[in-house]
């Protein structure tokens, strides 16, 4: 007998080969058989007529390492069908860190990840791997994060990381690494991971690929002048080449400005162009703007030393004034597109831009935000304003197709789900793909290759064994999804919206959510 037999369902296996009419047994965690199943019996029955069974869907970048410490059931990523999430990413997050610099990086990232208990080991990647196994609704794969790295050797202090120190940050990757994590991963607009060089990022990247690691890039907009070519897609290509590590490129898109100026091709052309020389990979989410932190706003100077000496300075009336200036001298028009997420002391504020805050308070851009990074003790979210002119949204959605319809592709939903207002990303990105874009554009992919984009492109990347595939002897980690009505429901004004269409979601052979409802059950292991 099986614990839970799935009958009668349209089998999506992950592979991207055709569909097939079958029924799939779970036993112990795992699938058991895939088949005509109508002469045997299970504990729990789910008629699949009419659905679709395939492989849970793998987010190779959320941000959820925080939200999973406090709120375990995770309902905005399990109920889009989520069963697997890779953390750590853009470089920011907390292990391997030791009790101090965890409580210096728990603060700096609270607007980005929120605030988990002071308490918590950190001290490694395995520690670390501990908080969430068998304690979350999903699974849980890490990146070992840049910013952890340079904290931990060197503090959060604009010096070069050379000589000792650099063989201990190398070391500090090996063993990550080999405890578990699947990547060393950096975000070059955020500090102290921006204070790098290009020569630092390959001599870690080469530890990274050593110890088996990807190398997942954000890539460089900040102190260019530091990296190779000014940064971006070149500098990463360039750490490829001499490293020799497997490339990843997170959330690589067109985005509004490219809008009349570059073509899709066009922009993903240098990286087609390397591709004899360096493995890449890379993925996007589908919308047309983004989410962050507030704190990344202020100049590299004001970062230097870290959360208290970021906010010594920002009381200090007359520093402050210096930082809410250099603010002000950014491009007025992406400040004034900004919304702010997460203000928990301030929760009046949530959904308000600058531009609107600005119009009644008659504060500048960089008095604004001085003032509720001090008032929120940091802990400020954000995110963009979607374009006005439903053409370019159009046209970017039709680029995102064909980003994913390529091999090299995957789909991570950047997430966010801090706030009263988070970036709708966080409770609609895989089903928006599979309900609103593949149903507006079904000439650009099939639901077998869009599925496959969504779960085995992922799991074979990043090393997640026996996941990402239906296929006896895999873990349970299954969707069960209407083709024809799934559909994201969040919106950028009304985000905390569940998508619709997907009735169950199992974890490791457990019901995470099941006739639509979460169920409680903490199934997630620390993958792979």
């Amino acid at each position: 007998m099986f614990d839970i037999l799935i009958k009668n369902g349209t089998i999506v296996d992950g592979s991207g080969n055709p569909r097939i009419k079958a029924d799939l047994g779970i036993k112990q965690g795992k699938i058991e058989a895939i088949g005509d199943l109508s002469n045997t019996e299970g504990v729990n029955i789910i008629d699949a007529t009419g659905l679709v069974v395939s492989p849970g869907f793998i987010d190779t970048h959320a941000h959820s390492d925080g939200i999973l410490l406090t709120d375990p059931q995770h309902a905005s990523g399990i109920r889009q069908g989520i069963t697997t999430e890779i953390l750590g990413q853009d470089g920011l997050s907390y292990a391997p860190l030791n009790s101090k610099n965890y409580l210096i990086y728990r603060q700096y990232l609270s607007g980005l990840l929120g605030m988990p208990s002071p308490d918590l080991d950190m001290s490694s990647v395995k520690a670390f791997r501990k908080n969430y196994h068998k304690k979350c609704a999903i699974n849980t794969a890490y990146c070992v994060p840049h910013g952890a790295i340079r904290l931990e050797t060197v503090g959060f202090n604009d010096v070069p990381l050379l000589g000792k120190d650099l063989e201990n940050a190398k070391s500090l990757v090996r063993e990550s690494i080999e405890e578990g994590a699947v990547a060393l991963a950096t975000g070059m607009s955020y500090y102290p991971n921006s204070w790098s060089n290009t020569e630092e990022l390959i001599e870690l990247c080469g530890a990274a690929d050593e110890a088996g690691g990807l190398y997942v890039t954000h890539l460089r907009d900040v102190n260019t002048e530091r990296g190779f070519e000014g940064g971006g897609i070149e500098e990463a290509l360039e750490i490829g080449r001499k490293s020799g590590v497997k490339v990843h490129f997170s959330h690589f898109r067109t985005t509004a400005e490219d809008f009349g100026i570059m073509t899709a091709e066009e922009k993903i052309g240098p990286i087609d162009k390397a591709k004899n020389e360096v493995d890449s990979t890379l993925e996007l989410y589908p919308y047309p703007v983004g989410s962050s932190f507030a704190i990344m706003t202020l100049d590299s100077i004001s970062q230097d030393g870290g959360t208290e000496a970021i906010l010594d300075r920002l009381k200090d009336p007359v520093k402050r004034k210096i930082v809410s200036k250099l603010i002000d001298t950014y491009d007025s028009r992406s400040l004034d597109k900004l919304v702010f997420t997460h203000l928990p002391n301030n929760q009046d504020l949530e959904g308000m831009s600058i531009t609107d805050i600005s119009s009644t308070t008659g504060m500048t851009r960089g008095q604004i935000i001085c003032d509720l990074l001090i008032k929120e003790d940091l802990q400020v979210g954000f995110r963009s304003i979607p374009p006005e002119s439903p053409a370019i949204s159009r046209h970017l959605m039709k680029d995102q197709m064909y980003f994913l319809s390529r091999p090299d592709y995957m789909l991570g939903s950047d997430q966010i789900s801090l706030g009263g207002l988070p970036h709708p990303r966080a409770y609609g990105a895989f089903p928006r793909f599979l309900g609103r874009y593949l149903r507006q554009l079904p000439d650009v992919m099939t639901l077998e290759t869009m599925i496959h984009r969504m779960t085995h492109n992922a799991a074979s990347r990043f090393g997640l064994k026996n996941r990402g595939l239906l296929k006896e002897g895999y873990f349970a980690d299954i969707v069960v999804f209407n083709p024809d009505t799934i559909i994201d429901t969040a919106t950028f004004d009304d985000p905390k919206q569940f998508p619709v269409g997907i009735p169950h979601v199992i974890v490791n052979g457990e019901f995470a959510v099941r006739d639509d409802s979460c169920t409680g059950i903490l199934a997630g292991h620390a993958v792979p």
